[in-house]
């Protein structure tokens, strides 16, 4: 199966990356990538031994997969330079580009083409993404496993219907952030309590990704996980208790409400 990614931006290298250098890797010479900045694709050849074309027509050229990875506004300028190679090749194509739903795609490619939407995370750089994924009707569950394949090499994947993608996207897009936040939050207060900075983020660090950890292979609810480390009359149960007097909880669900309606207005 051969590949063309369409930008060499951070996103489309880090699924590059995972593609050749992950842990079912594939040769190098069956990705083709053109980018406006040279610079990008030439170090992503020099790591994972691609191909740098130097026109659209040449990169799509023999492709069955093409990855659109530029920013959501230049889509609809990219899209008129490339159609004549689309159509001829007839690739699936996989966007991963913010905000730009399926229609809005099939109005850019045709509406019999094969397209499937993707929405990976800023996480996929350290090969620990989740991506939301989503095919048109065109798509058959053969092109969803390619799809699927591709992005298990730098994370998970979760199949959605499109209506879901926003709050997907609240989740998984924006909660990166809150997560870095909350583990911040946290070495700041080891700081106060005398640890140095490197060791109070060291050690939160490691306890939140070791907490992820354990839900996602415990298979254990996070309530029960919490009794767990709560003792009668201890330390913890004190901690959990001033969180939820504070409204820990419903800070989380306002914050996510707030991404949901600033969504809904872009």
């Amino acid at each position: 199966m051969k590949y063309c990614f369409i930008g060499a931006g951070n996103m489309a290298g880090a699924i590059i990356k995972g593609l050749t250098l992950g842990k079912n890797p594939i040769d190098g010479k069956n990705i083709n990538t053109i980018s406006k900045t040279n610079s990008s694709a030439k170090k992503l050849a020099d790591e994972c031994g691609i191909n740098v074309c130097e026109t659209y027509d040449d990169a799509i050229s023999g492709c069955d997969v093409l990855v659109l990875g530029v920013k959501p506004n230049v889509l609809s300028e990219v899209a008129p330079l490339i159609n004549d190679a689309v159509n001829r090749e007839n690739p699936l194509i996989i966007s991963i580009a913010i905000g730009k739903k399926l229609e809005y795609l099939e109005s850019l490619f045709g509406s019999d083409k094969k397209i499937v939407r993707v929405m990976p995370n800023i996480n996929a750089v350290v090969g620990s993404s989740v991506s939301g994924i989503c095919g048109n009707k065109n798509t058959t569950k053969e092109d969803i496993d390619v799809v699927k394949n591709i992005f298990e090499s730098i994370g998970s994947v979760i199949e959605l219907t499109e209506d879901k993608f926003s709050i997907f996207g609240a989740i998984a897009g924006s909660s990166p952030a809150f997560a870095y936040l909350y583990i911040d939050s946290l070495a700041r207060a080891g700081v106060k309590y005398g640890l140095t900075k490197k060791q109070a983020l060291d050690i939160a660090t490691h306890t939140v990704l070791g907490s992820a950890k354990m839900i996602a292979e415990s298979d254990t609810h996070p309530w029960e996980l919490i009794d767990r480390v709560c003792s009668p009359n201890g330390t913890t149960i004190e901690g959990i208790s001033s969180l939820l007097k504070n409204g820990f909880e419903s800070d989380v669900i306002s914050c996510i409400d707030a991404v949901m309606e600033k969504d809904s207005k872009i």
